[in-house]
């Protein structure tokens, strides 16, 4: 073990700690003054002891931290069922097919027509999808490999919804649309400019949530991903975790990282359609009201990391 670790079983015997007290007065095996007793074993022996007691002692923490975990995952989940049921109940008073669909009546051919009436022209459509079909590529063979290079580093962790790190056509296709309108972007352009078209999730467990963080930051910066935004939501009252902006240098490509525990993670998968609602602008304000109220419900059941709140945003 290491020179700092704390004196357990008294200090380590010197260099001479095998010498017979052949010589009177010496005092070698004596009784300290301080009344510790004498350190009669070997150094290899006393690092072995030391070692034991350590790893007993490393052992007894994890036992602890899992059980508390286990706890925390009991309670989460009755609460999460009682939320579930609220979801439920608010699905039955606004039912989807009250809410507005898109409006594509009036789309010419190989035109595009969103929510909120964004829309594509045939041309600027075409360019949009070949900038997806290049982004699609780009996650395949480099950057979902990099991640998961990363993640091989550690196995006390790993991503989740790897399935979904691709966002949706028509979604990217709303903020291009966005994009292209208040801003006077080209298509391009305004592809590359969203900051989470590609979107990656580690998950930790909370013990390990806030050394696993800053553990994951260097090992994406070694991975050559440049950090250029990061906010720490875990005060936040509607949604809980850590999510980053990173660049891939050699193509410019952007993607989102988020850093969650399993629940923080299953709370933002509860309370997406709420956000979606809210996002969308449909809801009136009654509805408003209670969909964020089921956010701030839901988040504030979700157990925050030790030191999580002290990860910095960036810049």
């Amino acid at each position: 073990m290491g020179a700092d670790l704390p004196d357990e079983a008294g200090e380590p015997p010197d260099g001479h700690a095998d010498r017979q007290d052949d010589q009177p007065g010496s005092g070698a095996r004596a009784a300290r003054a301080n009344g510790i007793p004498p350190e009669t074993r070997g150094r290899e022996e006393y690092y072995a002891d030391l070692h034991k007691a350590v790893s007993k002692k490393e052992s007894i923490t994890a036992q602890q931290a899992a059980a508390g975990e286990q706890a925390a995952v009991e309670k989460w989940n009755a609460q999460a069922g009682e939320s579930r049921w609220m979801w439920g109940e608010y699905q039955r008073r606004w039912l989807p097919s009250e809410r507005a669909p898109a409006n594509s009546s009036e789309a010419s051919p190989g035109s595009w027509r969103g929510e909120g009436d964004r829309k594509l022209d045939a041309a600027a459509n075409s360019r949009v999808d070949a900038a997806c079909d290049r982004i699609a590529k780009l996650e395949e063979q480099k950057i979902t490999p990099a991640l998961r290079a990363v993640e091989s580093q550690d196995p006390d962790r790993h991503l989740v919804g790897l399935e979904n790190c691709r966002k949706g056509r028509d979604r990217i296709k709303e903020k291009a649309a966005d994009r292209m309108k208040e801003k006077n972007r080209t298509p391009e352009e305004a592809v590359s400019l969203i900051p989470d078209t590609l979107r990656y999730t580690f998950q930790y467990s909370e013990a390990r949530y806030t050394q696993g963080v800053w553990a994951e930051i260097g090992r994406l910066k070694s991975q050559g991903f440049e950090e250029r935004i990061r906010r720490n939501y875990w005060s936040d009252e509607q949604y809980k975790g850590i999510n980053s902006q990173w660049v891939e240098p050699d193509s410019g490509q952007r993607l989102e990282v988020q850093f969650h525990t399993r629940i923080s993670f299953e709370a933002k998968q509860l309370t997406h359609e709420a956000y979606e609602r809210l996002r969308t602008k449909q809801a009136d304000k009654f509805e408003e009201l209670v969909l964020e109220a089921f956010q701030k419900k839901v988040a504030a059941e979700v157990p925050i990391p030790r030191g999580a709140t002290d990860i910095p945003d960036y810049p």
